[in-house]
C-alpha cells in the first residue's frame, strides 16, 4: 500500500466508524471496496491487516449495537468477505469471533438493520467473497449462514433474491470441486453418486428437491433458478451427477395442470442442453421433448428456438421443435383463402382445430405469439444449423399474409380468419416483425408468384397513408432488401426486369413521401434514396427513371427542411446523387457552373452556416467521401476544395466536425504521399506535398488541435501528425534554407494554443520549419497522456481518501482533490 494512504486509513476508518458523522455516499464505498480488493488481489490480505490495525478495529466496531448507517455495515460485511477470500486471513479473522460477530446470529442478522436491502445484500456479498477454500465450508455449515441463504431466496429484494440463489450456486461448486474433481478416470460415474457428495452439497440439493415437489410456484421457480444458474456457469463433472439426481423432479413437474413456471423450465433446460450433461444423459432429450409437448406454443416458442440453435440435437427433436415454431404461421395461412398451389406449412397437421389450440383467444396473447415466433424464425434463417431444408416458400406466404391481415387486405377463409383480421388490423408490432422477417427472407429464392406478391405488398405499405413513420421505415429496409436480392447474377449491379418495373413505381411513392409533412418519413425517405443510389447509381435503368422523376429536386430543396435530421439525411442523399452526376442541372442563370459544383457550394454552405450539429458532420462526411473517390468538385482544383472545407471545419464549434475535419486532411495527406505502408517517402515527392499542405494551411489546423479541449480532436490531430513524420525522410536529406529553419513563430505559436490562447494565424509556413518542429515534438508522449481516461489523476487511491475525509473536514482545503 502507498504510504500515503496508510497514513490517511486510520482517520477515514475513524469517520467511517462514527454513526455521528455524515455518510459517504454509495460512490465513494464502492470505489473503497475496489481499491481494497486490488490490493488484497495483489499481495497477503494478512499482511495487510497486521500493517493497517485500524481496518480490524473498524470491523470490530461494526458489531456494537449502534446508529451506524446501513450502507457503512453492509461496505464492512463485504470488506469482510474481501480479507477472508484467503484462507490465512481467514484464519487471523476467526482468532477474535469477528467473522461470527458479523455473519453469525449473534451479528447483524437479529438486530434492527437486518431490515434493510442494503445490509441483506452486503451479507450475501460478504459471504460470497469468504466462500473460496475448505475452511469457509465448515464456517458455513457451523453459523447457520445455509439456512439463512435458503431464506433470501424468497426475500421480497429482487436483487437480495437473485444474490441469494447466485451464492447457493457458488457454495454447491465449492463444495463439490474437491471431492467430483479428485477423481480418477477409471473411477466412472460412480464420482457422479449422490452418496459421496459432500455434507454441505447435500444439505443444498436437499433444499432444491423440497422446493422442486412444492405446491409453491414460486418456491419451484427459486430452485429453478438456481439449478439453471449452475448449469450456465459450473462445468465442472459433478453437474452431471446434479442433473441425474433432479431430472425425475424436473420431469414431474410437466405432470402438473398448469406447468407451475413455465419460463423458468425453459431457460433450466436449455442451459442443462448447453452443458456436458447430454454427452452422459440422452434422457435430456425425451425431458426437452416433454416440455415442447406440454407447453403452450408462447411458452414453448424460447425452448424451440434455443433447441434448433444448438449443434447437436437429435433429428427427430430438431424436427419437433421447428414445428412448434412453423405451427402460429401454420394456421395463419389457414385462416386467409390462399390462391391455389400456394405452398402449406406443417402439411396435413394444419385445421381449424389446429388454429383454435396454438392462437390465444386474446389479442395481446396472439400479438405476443406472432411477434415471437418471427423474431426467432428471422434468428434461425442464417445460422448454418438452421432446419434443412428450409421451407422458404411458405415461410414468404406466411409472411405476406400476415401484412394483409394487418391492412385489411387478407380474404379470411373462415370464421377464424375474420377474427384474426379483426385482431391484427393495423397493428404497428406486428407490422415491424413481418416486415423485419420479410426482409431477412431476402437471402433465399422463391417461386415468381409468391416474390412478386412481395413487392405487391411492400408497395401497399410504402403507399398507404396508414403506414406509420416506423412502418414505413421497416418497408423502405425491407424493400431495399429484396431489390438487392433480386439484382441478375446475384452481386450484380442489373436489376432483373421485374425489379426494374417495380422501380418505376417505388420513384414515384419515393416522391410523394419526400413531400410529407412527418419528418421521420421524409427521412426515411431520404435514407432509401441514398441507399438506392449508392447501390445502382450507375445503372442505366436506375438512372434514366430517377432523372424523369422529381426527386433529384426534391432532395435538394429538402437541405433547407426545418428539421435537423431531415437536412442531414438530405444532405448525405445530396452527396450521393452528385457523386452519380444525378443531380439535375439548376434552372436559373445565377449558376452558370455545372450542378457538381453547385452541390459543392450548397453543401459547402450548410457546413458553414446552419446551426445544428447533424447536418455539419454530414457535409463533413460527404466531402471526405469526395475527396476519397475523386468527385469533379474535387477534380477541377484539390487544394482549392481541401483549402476551403479544412477552413471551415477548423473553426467548427462541434468536435466531430473538426475529427471529420482531421480525417479529410489525413485523406489528402495520404494521397500525396501514398498509402499507409511502411517507409519513408522520396524526398521530391514529400517537398512537393509538404509545400501543398502548407497551401492549404493543414498544418496551422492540426498544430492548434493538438490541444483541442476534446480529447478526440488532439488523439485525431497526433495520429495525422506521427504519420507524417513517419513518411518524412530522415534529416538532411531534404534540403533545409541554411540548414536552420526558423521555428520560433511556430513554437511561439505552440506554446500560446498550450495555454489555451487563441493567438494570431501562424500565415505561411516554410516546409523546412514544419518539418523541424515534428522532429522536435514527443507525440508519442503527447498520445501516451491523449489515451489515459480524464479522471486517471482524480482515480488514485489517495486521492480517493482525501476526498472522503474532505467531506466531513478532517483534512484542511490544501490538502483536499476534490474534483
Amino acid at each position: 500500500m502507498d504510504p500515503e494512504c496508510a497514513r490517511l486509513l486510520p482517520a477515514l476508518c475513524a469517520v467511517l466508524a462514527d454513526p455521528r458523522q455524515p455518510v459517504a455516499d454509495d460512490t465513494c464505498l464502492e470505489k473503497l471496496l475496489d481499491w481494497f480488493k486490488a490490493v488484497t488481489e495483489a499481495g497477503s490480505s494478512l499482511l495487510l491487516l497486521q500493517e493497517n490495525p485500524c481496518l480490524v478495529e473498524l470491523l470490530f466496531h461494526v458489531r456494537k449495537p449502534q446508529d451506524l448507517s446501513s450502507r457503512i455495515l453492509s461496505f464492512a460485511l463485504r470488506l469482510a468477505g474481501t480479507f477472508a477470500a484467503q484462507e490465512d486471513c481467514f484464519q487471523y479473522l476467526q482468532q477474535g469471533e469477528l467473522l461470527p460477530g458479523l455473519f453469525g446470529e449473534q451479528g447483524p442478522l437479529g438486530a434492527a438493520a437486518w431490515a434493510a436491502p442494503t445490509v441483506r445484500s452486503g451479507w450475501i456479498q460478504g459471504l460470497h467473497s469468504l466462500a473460496q477454500h475448505p475452511s469457509a465450508l465448515l464456517f458455513l455449515a457451523d453459523s447457520g449462514a445455509v439456512d439463512t441463504i435458503f431464506s433470501l431466496q424468497g426475500d421480497p429484494s429482487l436483487f437480495v433474491a437473485s444474490a441469494a440463489g447466485q451464492l447457493l450456486v457458488h457454495v454447491l461448486d465449492l463444495a463439490m470441486r474437491g471431492p467430483a474433481e479428485g477423481r480418477g478416470p477409471a473411477e466412472g460415474r460412480g464420482r457422479l453418486q449422490a452418496r459421496d457428495w459432500p455434507a454441505c452439497a447435500r444439505r443444498i440439493v436437499c433444499h432444491l428437491e423440497d422446493c422442486l415437489c412444492s405446491e409453491a410456484t414460486p418456491r419451484v421457480t427459486q430452485a429453478l433458478h438456481v439449478l439453471t444458474t449452475a448449469f450456465r456457469h459450473c462445468h465442472g463433472l459433478w453437474t452431471q451427477g446434479l442433473w441425474v439426481q433432479l431430472s425425475p423432479l424436473v420431469a414431474r413437474l410437466l405432470e402438473k395442470d398448469p406447468v407451475p413456471a413455465p419460463h423458468a423450465l425453459v431457460e433450466l433446460l436449455l442451459s442443462v442442453a448447453r452443458s456436458s450433461v447430454p454427452s452422459s444423459d440422452p434422457g435430456l432429450w425425451e425431458t426437452v421433448a416433454q416440455t415442447l409437448s406440454h407447453l403452450s406454443p408462447m411458452q414453448a416458442g424460447p425452448l424451440a428456438a434455443g433447441i434448433l440453435k444448438l449443434q447437436d440435437c437429435p433429428q427427430a427433436l430438431r424436427i419437433q421443435a421447428f414445428g412448434v415454431l412453423l405451427r402460429p404461421l401454420a394456421c395463419v395461412l389457414e385462416a386467409a383463402a390462399q390462391a391455389p398451389g400456394t405452398p402449406g406449412l406443417l402439411e396435413g397437421a394444419a385445421g381449424d382445430q389446429m388454429a383454435v389450440d396454438t392462437l390465444p383467444p386474446s389479442k395481446s396473447a396472439c400479438v405476443g405469439l406472432l411477434c415471437s415466433t418471427l423474431a426467432h424464425l428471422e434468428l434461425l434463417q442464417p445460422l448454418p444449423q438452421r432446419p434443412s431444408p428450409w421451407p422458404q416458400a411458405p415461410l414468404l406466404a406466411a409472411a405476406v399474409t400476415i401484412l394483409r391481415f394487418c391492412n385489411g387486405s387478407a380474404a379470411p377463409s373462415s370464421e377464424l380468419g375474420g377474427h384474426l383480421c379483426a385482431m391484427l388490423v393495423g397493428c404497428v408490432r406486428v407490422q415491424r416483425a413481418a416486415l423485419d422477417f420479410l426482409g431477412i427472407l431476402s437471402q433465399g429464392l422463391g417461386p415468381r408468384e409468391l416474390v412478386t406478391q412481395v413487392f405487391a405488398v411492400l408497395l401497399e405499405y410504402l403507399v398507404s397513408p396508414d403506414s406509420s413513420p416506423t412502418v414505413l421505415k421497416k418497408a423502405f429496409q425491407a424493400t431495399l432488401r429484396w431489390l438487392l436480392g433480386s439484382a441478375v447474377p446475384p452481386g450484380c449491379c442489373d436489376l432483373e426486369p421485374r425489379a426494374q418495373l417495380v422501380l418505376r413505381e417505388l420513384l414515384a411513392v419515393l416522391q410523394k413521401r419526400l413531400c410529407s409533412p412527418c419528418w421521420e418519413v421524409r427521412d426515411s425517405g431520404l435514407e432509401f434514396l441514398t441507399q438506392m443510389t449508392r447501390r445502382w447509381g450507375g445503372q442505366a435503368s436506375f438512372r434514366q427513371a430517377l432523372l424523369a422523376s422529381e426527386v433529384p429536386k426534391l432532395a435538394s430543396q429538402l437541405l433547407q427542411d426545418p428539421e435537423s435530421y431531415v437536412r442531414a439525411s438530405a444532405v448525405a442523399a445530396a452527396g450521393q446523387l452528385s457523386s452519380r452526376g444525378l443531380l439535375a442541372a439548376p434552372s436559373s442563370p445565377e449558376h452558370p457552373a455545372g450542378p457538381q459544383n453547385t452541390s459543392f457550394e450548397e453543401l459547402l454552405l450548410v457546413l458553414t452556416t446552419d446551426s445544428e450539429g447533424f447536418p455539419r458532420r454530414a457535409a463533413m462526411r460527404v466531402f471526405t467521401e469526395w475527396l476519397r473517390d475523386g468527385h469533379v468538385a474535387v477534380a477541377e482544383d484539390q487544394e482549392r476544395f481541401v483549402a476551403r472545407v479544412l477552413q471551415a471545419a477548423s473553426g467548427d464549434l462541434d468536435w466531430e466536425v473538426r475529427v471529420q475535419g482531421l480525417e479529410l486532411a489525413l485523406v489528402f495527406l495520404q494521397q500525396l504521399l501514398g498509402a499507409r505502408g511502411p517507409g519513408a517517402a522520396p524526398p521530391c515527392a514529400l517537398a512537393q506535398a509538404l509545400r501543398a499542405l502548407c497551401r492549404v494551411q493543414l498544418f496551422e489546423f492540426a498544430f492548434r488541435s493538438l490541444f483541442d479541449c476534446d480529447r478526440p480532436v488532439a488523439q485525431k490531430s497526433c495520429d495525422l501528425l506521427l504519420f507524417l513524420r513517419a513518411k518524412a525522410a530522415p534529416s538532411g536529406s531534404l534540403q533545409e534554407a541554411g540548414d536552420s529553419p526558423d521555428v520560433a513563430p511556430v513554437e511561439a505559436a505552440l506554446q500560446r494554443w498550450r495555454a489555451g490562447e487563441q493567438g494570431q494565424p501562424l500565415g505561411e509556413l516554410a516546409p523546412e520549419a514544419v518539418l523541424a518542429v515534428l522532429r522536435s515534438m514527443d507525440l508519442e508522449a503527447l498520445r501516451d497522456t491523449l489515451a489515459e481516461s480524464s479522471d486517471h489523476v482524480e482515480r488514485s487511491p489517495q486521492s480517493l481518501l482525501q476526498d472522503m475525509l474532505a467531506t466531513v473536514g478532517v483534512l484542511g482545503d490544501n490538502e483536499a482533490d476534490c474534483y
